[in-house]
């Protein structure tokens, strides 16, 4: 697969490295609303991306929507700062990720987050089934490995996009996998160099479609998350002006 069209604006955006921490706190917070606005609306949130600006800068809450959904904002928002801290690894423990789903899930249910699912769960509108509780344990741990041994065989970008299909394919959790699996992609982006990908809720169908032909063609998915990563880039190199 071709990564040129990414590679070359990231170059661009690589001759403003090392941001300084000021530029890098700039960007951190420029994100972290629409990723977690986007992310959570993606699975059913109504927090619009105003009243999530106003939720996780100002603190205020929005009368006459859900809490849950108030809890989905400030929890997500939580796990991104956290994705944040792993920026100077280029692994992702078992442990980072059971932090980032007892970060997001906590307040939603404190005994859920954090553990691996005790029943067992299915995806609405896939033909395929997800891992059967007995076998989490063991292919979480193969997933984990296979995070440290074969980061290497790919682009980062693909990479980024495997680990989002290998994850969201298993399951681990009662609820939030959707949310964890885009974290844990955009932990693998920005621990290599490149920009997060945000996925608007306009492009929903597209992505679950995709997603679920990644279980026999998984190219077409690892494509639409390199789009979704030169958007960024975009939008960065538009941000400070690079030539």
């Amino acid at each position: 697969m071709d990564f040129s069209k990414i590679d070359s604006p990231k170059r661009q955006i690589d001759t403003i490295r090392p941001y300084e921490s000021e530029a890098l706190k700039q960007l951190q917070a420029y994100f972290r609303v629409g990723l977690t606005y986007s992310s959570n609306a993606l699975e059913g949130n109504t927090l619009t991306i105003s009243e999530t600006k106003v939720l996780l800068e100002d603190g205020l809450t929005v009368g006459g929507k859900p809490l849950k959904d108030t809890y989905e904002a400030l929890g997500h928002a939580r796990s991104y700062d956290f994705m944040f801290s792993l920026i100077k690894n280029r692994t992702i423990s078992e442990q980072d990720i059971l932090t980032m789903h007892k970060l997001f899930y906590g307040e939603i249910d404190s005994e859920s987050a954090g553990a691996y699912r005790k029943q067992q769960v299915f995806i609405s509108g896939s033909e395929y089934p997800v891992t059967e509780v007995s076998k989490l344990k063991s292919e979480m741990t193969e997933l984990v490995e296979w995070i440290k041994k074969d980061r290497v065989k790919h682009h980062p970008v693909e990479f980024a996009a495997l680990l989002h299909k290998k994850f969201v394919f298993i399951h681990p959790f009662v609820d939030g996998n959707g949310r964890l699996t885009r974290l844990l992609m955009n932990t693998a982006l920005i621990q290599d160099g490149y920009m997060i990908a945000i996925i608007p809720p306009v492009l929903r169908a597209e992505y679950i479609a995709l997603l679920e032909k990644a279980h026999t063609n998984d190219k077409p998915f690892v494509e639409f998350i390199a789009e979704r990563v030169y958007e960024t880039q975009k939008e960065v190199i538009r941000l400070y002006h690079i030539k």
